[in-house]
């Protein structure tokens, strides 16, 4: 499993960073390198920084439905790259993944969304089959399928390593990272869902950020 350099680390620091600070006082950071951009507002000067957002997209879900961004406005969501016969970490981090989306259900400022590597055999029916065998029942959790070009792209913008190599077992190699977006489509957080102390801190820092945008 490839990791994102220094992501995993800049998490880590991160939780040590507010550990001493409850769920109704901290913040989650902002991931990915800002732009600095000046501004002038009542006639002074003002830095404001830019931070990375995921772009607009269009992709085909298990129902055999268009979702695009607007699926997830004013939502917080947790995104990551699988497929569904994966023989290596997509079975273990899918299954850290439903523990979210279980103690979530039915939560409407809460929804998941599972992009697959696969473009060759991951069609609508199948994500439709892999989803009923979870045990996904609502639309909270979408299961979508795209072009190699338009997966594969947007995974760069989560940070997230994917690529199609025949050397690896399944044909596909990716990180095994579950990401928080929030309502403006900034990264807040990055797990490793094969690790259970990082879903852990996924379940907790979810909490954190429903309360700062409750």
């Amino acid at each position: 499993m490839k990791k994102i350099v220094g992501l995993a680390s800049f998490t880590l620091f991160a939780g040590l960073l507010f550990q001493s600070c409850d769920n109704t006082e901290r913040k989650l950071p902002i991931l990915g390198e800002a732009t600095v951009e000046k501004k002038m507002v009542d006639g002074k000067e003002v830095i404001d920084s830019i931070y990375p957002t995921i772009p607009d997209f269009k992709f085909l879900n298990q129902d055999s439905a268009y979702i695009t961004q607007d699926f997830f406005k004013d939502k917080i969501y947790v995104a990551n790259f699988f497929f569904t016969h994966c023989p290596s970490i997509c079975p273990t981090m899918q299954r850290n993944l439903l523990k979210a989306y279980e103690k979530y259900k039915n939560n409407p400022k809460i929804a998941f969304l599972s992009h697959s590597i696969d473009f060759k055999y991951d069609q609508p029916h199948v994500l439709k089959d892999y989803a009923n065998k979870l045990g996904i029942d609502n639309d909270q959790w979408q299961f979508v399928m795209g072009s190699k070009a338009d997966i594969y792209g947007i995974s760069e913008k989560y940070l997230v390593y994917t690529k199609e190599d025949a050397s690896v077992p399944g044909g596909y190699d990716h990180s095994g990272y579950l990401v928080i977006i929030d309502p403006e489509r900034r990264l807040r957080g990055a797990y490793d869902g094969t690790n259970d102390e990082q879903v852990t801190k996924l379940l907790e820092d979810l909490d954190v950020i429903l309360n700062e945008y409750r």
